[in-house]
């Protein structure tokens, strides 16, 4: 399965009923997942996707505004709410993180919808055709290949897309490649390479603060409710998504060039979301007094961590790897940077220490010898020999 993701521009009138179809399948939503928590609180009785797909022709009896909304559209709300209930179940009975209950939808989070089997086409003309909505005009910028399976039609910010999950033929793989190559995800430059290239960091949130500062204060300006706020929030949403595009798009191109040129790509098993949370508050034992704890420095390192994009970076490689016949592994990353990679000798460093020096001689930038050590991490996980190289 692979999706294409278009811009679509409807007219006014059309996006007004799209926008109208995101309403009531927000409200459809809030409701089924009221209805399942109301009924297991106060009988203790599960309800299944299936029981709230055959209350629907008498939700269209009561209320009839549903009838201009195609079936499956609506059923695949259900599904979607049968999923986060299922997901949340899972997390219960595995205890590894916080359960967190499906939280009921608010007007700028649900954002898309799904027609998962059919009432719509693709005509030849580059335009959808849409059931209950009408004909809208796509940008088809990249060819479409595979036979389309779903349809999901997605509001970001002001702009409309639509997204078709296809079904497409294995590609054919890259030539093999017997080239491994250990990877060092950081701040100070993006990446390092085990043969000592750098990738260098972006940072495109951070040259981007000026202006989103700016822009959020004029924002916090603008009376709540006026149409002056509603014009200030989509310019802070424009901006943001911005920094996205961008993102994303310096991410996919440092990926393809990682999988094209090496057969085996070694990374750390590295936990974002883990590393980049707040510190917890310390207080004095005798006067019960809060004591600085970083966080402002944390914070910092926080917002460089979220703007790197390293779990993105490490799941593009993968599915492009596997779409090209390479190979992605993870290793621990435990003393990955404090490892000599010369003699093997473990050495605590600081943040601060930016080259390593080993008393065998190895004399090289830190995060390179960490590559170096991701790579032979990698390789003995895999059972491959050692290849003497100029890079180790």
């Amino acid at each position: 399965m692979r999706a294409y993701k278009y811009r679509i521009t409807p007219t006014h009138k059309q996006a007004q009923t799209l926008q109208w179809i995101l309403a009531r399948c927000r409200e459809l939503y809030n409701a089924a997942l009221q209805e399942r928590r109301d009924a297991y609180r106060m009988a203790g009785k599960s309800i299944t996707y299936y029981d709230q797909c055959a209350q629907l022709p008498a939700v269209k009896e009561v209320r009839e505004e549903y009838r201009d909304i195609h079936s499956q559209v609506l059923q695949e709300v259900l599904h979607r709410v049968d999923r986060a209930m299922n997901a949340f179940f899972r997390r219960v009975r595995e205890h590894t993180e916080e359960p967190g209950f499906p939280r009921f939808q608010g007007r700028e989070r649900y954002d898309s919808f799904c027609y998962p089997q059919g009432g719509f086409s693709l005509t030849h003309d580059n335009r959808v055709c849409l059931s209950k909505v009408g004909s809208i005009k796509v940008k088809l910028h990249r060819p479409l290949e595979g036979k389309i399976k779903t349809c999901t039609i997605k509001r970001e910010g002001e702009y409309w897309y639509v997204v078709f999950a296809c079904a497409v033929e294995q590609s054919e793989p890259l030539p093999s490649s017997d080239e491994a190559v250990g990877v060092d995800l950081g701040l100070l430059h993006f990446a390092t390479l085990s043969t000592g290239k750098t990738i260098e960091n972006p940072r495109y949130l951070r040259h981007a603060e000026k202006k989103l500062k700016k822009l959020q204060a004029a924002l916090s300006r603008k009376k709540r409710g006026s149409h002056r706020r509603k014009k200030a929030k989509q310019a802070v949403a424009k901006a943001h998504r911005k920094v996205s595009n961008q993102r994303q798009d310096f991410l996919h191109k440092e990926s393809r060039q990682l999988v094209n040129a090496y057969g085996v790509i070694v990374f750390e098993e590295l936990q974002p979301v883990n590393m980049s949370k707040k510190p917890k508050p310390k207080r004095d034992e005798t006067t019960n007094e809060y004591l600085p704890n970083g966080a402002s420095a944390k914070g910092g390192l926080n917002k460089s961590i979220n703007d790197a994009g390293w779990g993105l970076f490490v799941a593009m490689c993968s599915y492009k790897a596997a779409n090209a016949g390479r190979t992605v592994v993870t290793v621990n990353p435990r003393a990955t940077s404090q490892m000599c990679s010369a003699c093997g000798t473990v050495r605590k460093k600081t943040l601060e220490e930016r080259w390593h020096s080993c008393e065998c001689g190895c004399e090289l930038d830190r995060d390179h010898n960490a590559a170096i050590n991701i790579l032979r991490l990698g390789r003995s996980q895999r059972g491959t020999p050692r290849v003497e190289t100029s890079s180790f």
